[in-house]
């Protein structure tokens, strides 16, 4: 593997990743969040983006790592897939802190954590590490899970 290709595709990668990542900071937690009930076990505010920023630098390397490796269908499938799980991801913060629309938030998510998951079976056919750095994020992803589905029951949303 050429590094210096892969330090310019790593570049590329995470500036798209961290694209996406801002308009999670353009819908932002307002007063109507603060009012809401939150589950047992929701981090402080300070989690959340020291998290995401974590999780959308190690998802960008992953990328990278599937972009560099040998062109095939399944590679075309595996960055289509990331593309997709990358569209879900700004989704949510929009339906969620933007609309007030935690079921359809909540909706979002779950298709959010397929893709995620397919990406990790795909990647996992073309370079194992690629997909095994997406375990944290299918975790975190999990956990927000948690989070949006007890909000909604907490909340009796119609």
């Amino acid at each position: 593997m050429n590094m210096d290709h892969f330090a310019l595709v790593s570049l590329i990668s995470l500036a798209i990743t961290l694209a996406v990542a801002t308009t999670g900071s353009l819908f932002r937690p307002d007063a109507w969040y603060t009012r809401l009930q939150k589950p047992k076990g929701t981090p402080p505010p300070w989690v959340f983006p020291v998290v995401w920023t974590l999780l959308y630098i190690i998802m960008a390397f992953s990328a990278a790592l599937i972009y560099v490796s040998p062109a095939s269908p399944l590679r075309t499938v595996g960055l289509s897939l990331y593309g997709l799980q990358l569209l879900c991801n700004a989704a949510w913060s929009w339906l969620f802190f933007g609309r007030h629309q935690v079921l359809w938030a909540l909706a979002d998510l779950v298709l959010l954590l397929l893709l995620v998951l397919a990406c990790f079976l795909v990647f996992m056919w073309i370079t194992p590490l690629a997909a095994w750095l997406l375990v944290p994020y299918l975790l975190w992803l999990c956990v927000a899970l948690y989070l949006n589905a007890a909000t909604y029951r907490l909340n009796r949303f119609p």
